[in-house]
């Protein structure tokens, strides 16, 4: 019976000094759609809009508009107090009136200057008067043509300063640019509106709020996936669970730095039929750059998996695979590749993942990948559909903290 005692015991031992082989979770190769998403955020805005100022000083008489009216082009808006503006057009019409009114007169010395400078040329050829009182003549008939030249200036002169008076006077009436909404009103009646440096804004009138635009800010690292033409999705906070749709029409070229990041603004059109949509919402803003919709998928948690240097086995040679299939091109392709130093370089970028090899061991795989939507990436050669990688388990390099630093793969 001790004897027995004595032999579970020592089989005890013996299974808690065995080290425990560790677990690996694998998942497997599959095929199916892969998009490649470019985020952003922006502002939505009206696609014309338009400041509506003041061109003189004045106080705000009337105001005929309030937020949210809508209006016709040329309505008027407000007012500023005319009078002073009035006078002013008086005093320039009575100085043009006085303009006139010494054309008249110069016009009539002119006239008698000339008459008698003809009938002293007349004397003169009969002898009855000197040639000094001729040149008298002929001087005072030039000297009269100069003064009236003068006074028709004058009147031009005059002409203008009425017109400026008229135009100021017709500025203290402010009317709509465009068809629209009024956004924005920035004065009250009472206020006095100074357009000594700048014209001041008075209202905000946006064109036509059923189609608005937004304003997108993309990185850099992201500027080059992003074209005219494509799709946008967008959500804003103020409708929770609801997305918004767009079509990119420019990716400008003027770039935006903010501490040491650049952007460059993308112009989305965004329908607004409801009018949901509002002035300066701020959108998140999602761009499918690139889809395919079967593509060969490898979860990017087997890119981010790395096995210990002393748990991985010796990295597998290629399995033949029969010929004709994708994956038997594949290879061949890429054979060819490596003995012709001018072919041209192999598609997407490289990448690793791991195998459970016969021991049970982890065994590195060579692969090349291209586009990747966060959760999966595209598997362009290297995996077959249906091969098992580890995705997580074992002695691995798995933690959140080791894949923030070694990126998104």
């Amino acid at each position: 019976m001790r004897r027995f005692a004595s032999i579970a015991i020592l089989l005890a031992l013996a299974a808690c000094g065995r080290k425990q082989a560790p677990t690996y979770r694998t998942d497997a190769v599959t095929r199916g759609p892969v998009s490649e998403i470019v985020n952003a955020t922006g502002d939505v805005s009206a696609i014309i809009t338009v400041n509506v100022g003041s061109q003189v000083s004045g106080i705000i008489d009337k105001l005929l508009v309030d937020f949210n009216s809508t209006v016709k082009k040329g309505q008027l808006l407000a007012t500023l107090d005319p009078r002073l503006f009035q006078a002013q057009l008086e005093k320039a019409d009575a100085t043009l009136a006085s303009a006139k009114a010494n054309v008249d007169k110069a016009q009539a010395a002119y006239t008698d200057s000339a008459r008698i400078a003809t009938r002293s040329k007349e004397l003169k050829d009969q002898g009855l008067i000197s040639q000094a009182d001729l040149d008298t003549a002929l001087a005072t008939r030039d000297q009269n043509a100069a003064a009236l030249s003068v006074a028709k200036a004058s009147v031009l002169q005059a002409k203008a300063d009425r017109d400026m008076a008229a135009t100021n006077l017709a500025f203290t009436r402010i009317t709509s640019p465009i068809d629209g909404i009024v956004v924005s009103r920035s004065v009250d009646v009472g206020q006095t509106v100074a357009a000594a440096f700048q014209a001041p804004t008075l209202f905000l009138i946006a064109n036509d709020l059923t189609k608005m635009q937004i304003l997108a800010n993309i990185d850099e690292a992201d500027v080059g996936k992003v074209r005219d033409g494509l799709e946008a999705k967008f959500t804003v906070d103020a409708y929770a669970g609801e997305t918004f749709s767009g079509t990119i029409r420019e990716v400008r070229q003027a770039p935006t730095t903010i501490q040491n990041v650049v952007t460059y603004p993308a112009v989305i059109e965004a329908p607004n039929p409801d009018r949901k949509l509002r002035q300066g919402m701020t959108a998140a803003v999602t761009i499918t750059a690139a889809r395919k919709d079967d593509a060969l998928r490898v979860a990017n948690a087997a890119l981010r998996w790395k096995a210990d240097d002393g748990t991985a086995g010796q990295e597998a040679a290629p399995q033949p695979r029969p010929a004709g299939t994708p994956q038997a091109r594949t290879a061949s392709a890429a054979a060819r590749g490596a003995r012709d130093p001018n072919a041209p370089p192999a598609p997407g970028r490289p990448g690793r993942v791991y195998k459970l090899g016969d021991d049970g061991k982890p065994v590195p795989v060579n692969i090349r990948v291209g586009l990747s939507d966060g959760q999966r990436t595209e598997v362009l050669e290297g995996l077959a559909e249906g091969d098992k990688v580890i995705v997580g388990g074992g002695d691995g390099s798995s933690s959140a903290s080791q894949q923030r630093r070694r990126g998104p793969f």
